[in-house]
Order: structure tokens, then sequence, then C-alpha cells
């Protein structure tokens, strides 16, 4: 099935989570490695399961991400908005917050999934902003207005405003945080630039390299495995941008970088390249925790990759308070990137 139908393969396990050993963010990244189009949580094209949509290619099909990837939105709001848009698609938040009568609580949940952006062109920000203006309960006097006029009359009229966009680095960390992946840049394309410095290398370069050879990698914490027949060595799994790389940590090694092993979400690993046919290996020799550049994604641009000053409002977020509540910073309340790390011991 993966061979020949990887993105029905895709589909199938993402829609069978939580199972296996990789988490979802592992079998899109695969997936999309072999040619297939992923398209992000729609609320106007997406349904609960993760489904197949038409592409150009007539013999394969793109992987439409389901509802049921927001993380918090209950299966029977799922329901009721694919129900309400049966007839015609949502046209505005406050079009699908009426039709679909679901609470204002679980359109927060969609907007952090950037599940506005694929049809409505809302931005996270943007459509947070207009989920503001809603109440659970309509007013009586529009909600009556609305009634007789079978109509939607919006209960509040404001100017339109025009909000600071996020960072690159900051959808990054919003993806993760609500939908457990990211279809954008891979978060350590973020921190390449200082990695690059530090001589730290691509796993992709790792993996390549000669039988024998000391450098030193870097990654997400994907797997961690401690099989009962071992005796003690630790073996992990992490990711970049390029690919990833498979570490064997000796009993040694894991009780003096104990911490770091278990508890860092981002690693730096120094060691040898161990090659037996084609299977690779970096063995561990020193690690480091990473976890406190992977915090600062957020705050990261493709555009603007350098560094900011505490106090720069225009990266950093102005210290002014909202009179309306919207929140602050340029990635909202996530402090950083939060990789759920399959372990098995």
């Amino acid at each position: 099935m993966k061979c020949w139908h990887p993105d029905v393969f895709c589909a199938a396990l993402l829609n069978a989570q939580p199972m296996g050993f990789y988490a979802p963010a592992q079998i899109v990244r695969d997936a999309r490695d072999h040619g297939v189009e992923v398209r992000p949580v729609c609320v106007n094209a997406s349904r609960w399961d993760c489904t197949l949509e038409p592409t150009a290619d007539e013999e394969r099909f793109a992987v439409r991400l389901g509802l049921r990837m927001v993380k918090g939105l209950a299966n029977a709001d799922a329901a009721a908005i694919v129900a309400a848009r049966a007839e015609q698609p949502f046209a505005s938040v406050d079009d699908l917050w009426r039709r679909a009568g679901v609470p204002a609580a679980s359109l927060v949940e969609l907007a952090e999934a950037d599940a506005f952006q694929p049809s409505m062109k809302l931005a996270r920000r943007e459509a947070l902003w207009a989920i503001k203006a809603l109440r659970d309960e309509p007013l009586p006097l529009f909600a009556a207005a609305s009634a007789r006029e079978n109509k939607t009359v919006p209960e509040l009229d404001e100017p339109t405003v025009a909000l600071r966009p996020m960072t690159s680095g900051g959808e990054v960390v919003e993806d993760y945080g609500h939908v457990g992946l990211t279809l954008c840049n891979h978060p350590l394309s973020f921190l390449r630039a200082d990695l690059t410095r530090r001589r730290i290398v691509t796993c992709r370069a790792a993996m390549q390299a000669r039988d024998g050879t000391w450098l030193e990698a870097a990654g997400l914490v994907l797997v961690r495995q401690r099989p009962g027949s071992a005796k003690g060595v630790m073996f992990i799994t992490i990711e970049d941008e390029t690919d990833i790389a498979n570490l064997i940590v000796w009993l040694k090694t894991f009780e003096q970088y104990r911490r770091v092993v278990l508890g860092a979400g981002m690693i730096g690993v120094y060691g040898r390249i161990q090659r037996e046919g084609e299977v690779v290996h970096l063995v561990a020799h020193r690690l480091t925790d990473l976890s406190g550049e992977l915090a600062s994604v957020g705050d990261r641009d493709t555009d603007f990759p350098l560094r900011h000053g505490r106090g720069d409002e225009f990266h950093h977020g102005s210290p002014v308070p909202d009179p309306r509540g919207f929140p602050k910073g340029p990635h909202l309340h996530l402090d950083a990137i939060k990789v759920k790390t399959r372990d098995f011991r």
C-alpha cells in the first residue's frame, strides 16, 4: 500500500491515530518526501477524518487534513460544521458561527489551527479578532432582525483593523501547538544559520558521512527506545529539515546525560558515525540540550533571521494592554514548539 498508494497510506494512518511508532508529523513528512500533496485543515473542505482530494495527477490524490487534527475540537462540533456547509460553503467566521451553531470556543480552536486561511484567506490573528466579536448568546434585537429577514445580521459593526502579521516561525509554533505538525518550514530551518556557525551538520549530512567520522548533529527528538534486551542501551531518532538520524546512547553516556536524554525536546549530539551496510547510526559521545534554541523559533522569520533586542516591540509584541484581550507576542500564547515524543522503555 505504501509503495503504490502512499496518499491512501498516509490518510489511513492519520485516521487511525493514536497508534504506531511515529507521530502524525512524521507520517506527513514521509508522505510529502514521497511526492504526496498534503493540504491543510479547512473549515470549508475538511471532514472529521483526513480525506483524499483529486489533483492534476490522475494517478495520485492529495491528502486533506481532517478536523480531527485540530486539538481540542469536539467531534460533535465538527459534525455540526460539516452538516451546516452541505448546501453552500461558509462565507465568513460570523456565517459559520450562526449556521453551524457551535460555541465560540470551538471557533477559537479552528482559528488557532489556521483552518480559516485556506478558503476565507483569514490569517490566525484576523480570525481570532473576528471571533472576539461573537457571543454564544446573540443579542435579542439582532437575533430577531436576523430571523425576520432570514439573513445574518452582525452584532458589531467595527472598522477594519490592520493586524501585524505573525513571523514565519510563529506560524510554525502555532501549527505544532494546535495541529501537531506543520506544512510550512521545519522548525530547524529557522535555526540552521546558527547551527552551521557552531559546526553542527544536518541529519542528512550525518547519515551520509563515512564510517568512523566524528561530527555533531542536532534535531527534534522523535522517538526514544530502551529495549529490555539491549542491556541499557538507548536508541533515539532525531529529525531536522533534511532527514532523520538514528542515535545510539550507551549506558555510561546515558547515565551521564540522563536529564538531557529524557527531558530535552531538541538535542545536539557529538559522536562517531557507525556504518554497517545500509544501517547507519551516530554513536553519542556528548549530548547538549538545545531546547532554549528551539524556544526562539517563534520569534524568527525567514526574511529577517537576525536576533532582536528585548526592547524591540515590533518583534516581541507591544506591552500596551489590548482592551479586547487579543493575545500578545509574535506567537500568541505558546512559548515553544512541543513535539510529542514516542517513548518505548
